[in-house]
């Protein structure tokens, strides 16, 4: 008889389809239980034990296999990723950052008024340059 075990868990649906993605490229059959249940009620992840992906018994140490490799080096090769620099010191040290949300929050709290002065965008820990992407 032919059983399927679980090869791993997932908090989120979309992690379980990129593993079942990269599981399906190299042949291995799986498929995903609970992910419709966790999308409707999130808070319920834990009680599941989270979003399950299964493989058949005779793919288990293969497909662990697959699923531990990481590419995230080759995709920014492939992509020619190039690191964000700091435009005023060429610095790689730098940090997604919000500026004025300290401030913003402090008037929505004491005057209770929501205000949208703030900006998204980096930050160079070596000049403290902000500017938007």
């Amino acid at each position: 008889m032919n059983h399927s075990v679980v090869v791993a868990r997932f908090s989120f649906p979309i992690d379980a389809n990129i593993a079942k993605a990269n599981l399906d490229s190299v042949g291995i059959p799986s498929y995903i239980a609970d992910e419709h249940t966790v999308n409707m009620q999130w808070l319920y992840s834990d009680a599941l034990g989270g979003v399950r992906l299964f493989v058949p018994e005779q793919f288990l140490e293969e497909a662990r296999e697959v699923l531990s490799l990481d590419f995230s080096d080759d995709v920014d090769l492939i992509c020619d990723v190039e690191p964000n620099r700091c435009p005023q010191c060429k610095s790689q040290n730098v940090f997604t950052y919000t500026k004025g949300k300290r401030s913003a929050f402090f008037v929505f709290f004491f005057l209770g008024l929501p205000t949208f002065f703030y900006k998204h965008g980096l930050k160079c820990t070596d000049c403290n340059h902000f500017w938007k992407q």
